[in-house]
């Protein structure tokens, strides 16, 4: 049945996280009567105990569908699964960690249903609350991509994304499956034309867990480094 909206998180040993997303996700839908959403949570590799508390909260939650991924190749790969089995017109993509409020989600839809051909709308986050080294990473990154790409990109990890199911049928066939998709995704609505909304989010610690990809300089340098990689290659492609 075709819903309104889909949500799609991807979870990589997210097992403590997991409950909580549907509890927060179903409290949502009940205080704003809006029913028509689905939860898709993508299984992406983990070897915790996500695949059988996942089965469990299925049994529970009406909006809660699932994809199982075996081996995780990455972030971006996990959300493309999820993108793909969605059912909603609209489609919303998030983090498992908790750091950006479910009730966001709901919060894009409304700002892009405001908006006429909203088919043709990008709703994303802008991140507050975040401390003085991740917000200089951010500044240092939106410099040098707003340079390379000649388009104003700002703060383009923040989460959620929100765009109509056709934006996503335009460019999937080019998704990268590593962090580089949310670069993607805000660069490709950017240069189809799309109207851009951007709105505050608070980004709080994490609840449960650690990062799977921020666990220190190094890290940060790796994913510097094959974002860089991937940027160029986006901008041989337009050229």
């Amino acid at each position: 049945m075709r819903k309104k909206l889909s949500i799609i998180i991807p979870c990589y040993n997210e097992a403590k996280n997991i409950p909580v997303i549907c509890d927060r996700l179903n409290d949502s839908i009940i205080r704003r009567k809006f029913f028509e959403v689905e939860l898709v949570i993508v299984n992406n590799g983990s070897s915790d105990e996500s695949t059988k508390i996942i089965e469990t909260l299925k049994k529970k939650y009406f909006f809660l569908k699932t994809v199982h991924i075996k081996k995780n190749i990455g972030y971006g790969n996990g959300i493309k699964q999820g993108l793909n089995i969605a059912k909603g017109e609209f489609l919303a993509y998030t983090h498992a960690d908790l750091q950006t409020d479910l009730d966001d989600c709901f919060k894009a839809f409304e700002i892009l249903s405001k908006n006429e051909k909203n088919n043709e709308v990008y709703v994303k986050g802008k991140r507050k609350g975040r401390s003085f080294f991740d917000n200089f990473f951010t500044i240092g990154m939106s410099i040098f991509e707003t340079l390379l790409l000649k388009e104003k990109m700002w703060d383009i990890n923040a989460q959620p994304n929100l765009f109509h199911k056709s934006f996503f049928d335009k460019i999937k066939s080019n998704c990268p499956d590593d962090f580089s998709l949310d670069l993607y995704f805000l660069f490709s609505a950017k240069k189809l034309g799309y109207k851009l909304l951007r709105f505050e989010v608070f980004f709080p610690p994490r609840i449960h867990g650690n990062s799977k990809w921020n666990t220190g300089i190094i890290s940060r340098i790796k994913f510097i480094k094959r974002t860089i990689s991937f940027s160029f290659k986006l901008n041989n492609k337009i050229k």
